[in-house]
């Protein structure tokens, strides 16, 4: 059978579903299509969240209705082929779809580490379907020893949630030296550790799983220090690889970490009418122009606003600078925040810097109820003064802060301006306005330059 649609996304994840929204606004005339290959989809950044603090796993379900309510075709179904001449599309439902422009928001799969019996039953990898990870959930439930495989977002949160199950004990490896350690400088990577050990975590850093081990199911996992303990379900949080096999087969070229390359509109490498957004896309970072192992929802969200823009024409001028790989996360009343480049990655990238670091309370005056000490640390050029990244932790304040952090990195502001930045503040929701911690940040880190 064969359809005719001017714009078709495959894909529909976050960047899937904001691009076929975004491409409706800008193109109300084009009819459009969104091929999905699962029925129910999660919200990702929600998935350890479905474990424990919400009521059921359901509610992290990524609905369908901006493209219900936009007049947006949805056809559950699998691509299997492109076929770029013909400009079509084949799926194994042996259905054919002709398009105009076609969007490539076909994500990432959960890694599999080269583990021996990493097979097994118990063993879990983090796929983004809703009945497998009802399923996922309802057999970890009935564990009495995880272990977590990965000391990055994923694997911390995983930590964080699995450790308010009643009856579990729950073991966090990480092969590098410290937790977060690609995102954060260690003086914020140790406040993680602390938390999640206080929460009755064991972490094992300079760590890697050796062995799976037990018949069928795992029974028991042994580590690189030839330690072993016993384990009943492991959950893989070591990221994802970029989808790009469909993207391969119809000829397209791949970055360096095997994303999908495009320009910085989104469009691929050879061939203009096929764009790439999302998980499946090539990363650069922001400052060096480097390819970058990052795959985020709003890094996602924000490629697909710009693809979904640009599909026929250049009609605005918002190309994609490159990912600043800006993060948040919660663990225990903990939030932590990283963008641009940690100070480790600075130097090793071979940039001047000058580092401010101050403490800080995210309520004023101090004594306010649920008030919480925090720390801000903020990475500067020394020669221009140019902020190129900055870290943050401490109550839900972080949030609002690594977001002022992230703009100013976009927009490559100087300490000076930071330092006379004008923000609205309020006792219960932020930092004194005389002791703002951004603005301290910047003052002090001034007449270092």
């Amino acid at each position: 059978m064969g359809k005719k649609t001017d714009i078709l996304v495959i894909g529909a994840g976050p960047a899937g579903v904001v691009c076929a929204v975004t491409a409706r606004k800008y193109y109300p005339s084009k009819s459009i299509t969104v091929i999905k290959d699962i029925a129910d989809g999660v919200i990702p950044c929600g998935i350890p969240y479905m474990f424990a603090s919400l009521n059921k796993p359901e509610e992290n379900k990524l609905g369908m209705a901006p493209l219900e309510n936009n007049n947006i075709e949805i056809v559950i179904d699998s691509v299997v082929s492109i076929n770029r001449g013909k400009k079509t599309v084949e799926t194994s439902g042996k259905n054919n779809f002709s398009y105009e422009k076609l969007v490539l928001a076909i994500g990432s799969t959960p890694l599999i580490l080269p583990i021996k019996g990493i097979n097994k039953q118990g063993v879990y990898p983090i796929n983004k379907d809703m009945e497998y990870l009802k399923s996922v959930i309802s057999q970890i439930k009935q564990c009495k020893n995880v272990l977590v495989i990965g000391g990055g977002f994923i694997g911390v949160e995983f930590a964080d949630e699995l450790s308010k199950l009643t009856g579990i004990n729950v073991t966090l490896v990480e092969m590098l030296p410290q937790l977060l350690a690609n995102s954060f400088d260690p003086e914020f990577s140790n406040l993680a550790e602390l938390r999640l050990k206080e929460r009755g975590v064991h972490i094992l850093t300079n760590t890697r799983v050796e062995e799976i081990i037990g018949k069928s199911k795992v029974e028991k996992v042994r580590f690189s220090s030839g330690e072993e303990i016993p384990v009943d379900g492991v959950i893989l949080g070591v990221g994802s690889k970029p989808n790009v096999k469909l993207a391969v087969d119809a000829g397209l070229e791949l970055g360096f970490y095997k994303g999908i390359l495009t320009d910085e509109y989104m469009r691929t490498s050879v061939d203009p009418d096929i764009f790439a957004i999302g998980d499946c896309s090539c990363k650069r970072d922001f400052y060096t122009r480097k390819s970058i192992p990052v795959m985020l929802a709003s890094t996602a969200t924000a490629e697909a606003r710009i693809a979904g823009a640009n599909l026929y024409q250049i009609k605005v001028i918002r190309e994609n600078k490159g990912t600043i790989a800006i993060y948040s996360t919660y663990i225990d009343r903990l939030v932590l925040g990283s963008a641009g480049l940690t100070e480790k990655t600075a130097r090793e990238e071979g940039f001047e810097i000058v580092v401010s670091s101050i403490d800080g309370i995210d309520k004023h005056p101090v004594s306010l109820p649920g008030a919480c000490k925090g720390k801000i640390k903020l990475i500067f050029s020394k020669q221009s003064g140019i902020i190129l990244g900055g870290q943050v932790s401490c109550g839900m304040s972080c949030a609002q802060m690594i977001n002022i952090i992230g703009i100013a990195i976009q927009k490559r502001m100087s300490c000076t301006e930071l330092e006379t930045l004008q923000i609205a503040t309020h006792p219960y929701l932020t930092s004194a306005p005389t002791m703002y911690p951004i603005i301290l940040a910047a003052q002090d880190v001034y007449g270092k330059i």
